[in-house]
């Protein structure tokens, strides 16, 4: 079993190295919900999705959020054009592992500075209620704010924990909608 996790962190370090922008969504966590195998499949995908991103424009790794769960590729966020897109999901769907693309990205920029604040003080608030109705097992969730509109994905065995964390979103300011891309597993 040390090998194997002493392994698990050599792949990591060397996926962050080789990807130094791209971002490795792993947390304990998630390994255990998912298993090693399946959170290392996932960030390889994370890491191959923002660097398809990156080489293709630089505006897209930067405004295009990637959520990654046994395969399923969330994507969230905002361009300036539906052929941005597009784009987006096609160099998504171009990554080896993908299984299905999840297109939430909006067309058009952020209204504001105030719009962004209040998506960032909406996840803020989101990370904390979760952490305070569930415990340490929100780690398991990704949380993403959009305009008002809250993403929550991960993967769990406990459905309960997501109707509490949905629940709980309910009660902060400023969240206009929810949407659930939790997987439930047996």
């Amino acid at each position: 079993m040390n090998i194997l996790i002493k392994n698990f962190l050599l792949l990591v370090s060397l996926i962050i190295l080789l990807n130094s922008c791209a971002a490795v969504n792993v947390t304990t966590s998630s390994v255990k919900e998912k298993g090693i195998k399946e959170a290392i499949s996932d960030g390889m995908i994370d890491a191959s999705i923002n660097k398809e991103y990156l080489n293709h424009d630089v505006n897209m790794f930067l405004n295009v959020e990637i959520e990654v769960v046994e395969g399923r590729v969330l994507l969230t966020g905002s361009v300036k054009k539906p052929k941005h897109r597009l784009d987006a999901i096609k160099l998504a769907w171009k990554v080896l592992g993908v299984r299905e693309v999840i297109n939430e990205i909006e067309i058009g920029n952020r209204e504001s500075l105030k719009e962004y604040a209040n998506d960032v003080w909406i996840n803020t608030q989101l990370k904390a209620v979760a952490l305070k109705t569930i415990g340490l097992r929100a780690m398991s969730y990704n949380f993403e704010t959009i305009k008002g509109k809250v993403y929550i994905a991960g993967i769990t065995s406990r459905p309960e924990q997501v109707e509490a964390i949905i629940e709980s979103t309910k009660t902060i300011k400023g969240v206009k909608e929810i949407v659930n891309y939790v997987v439930i597993k047996e």
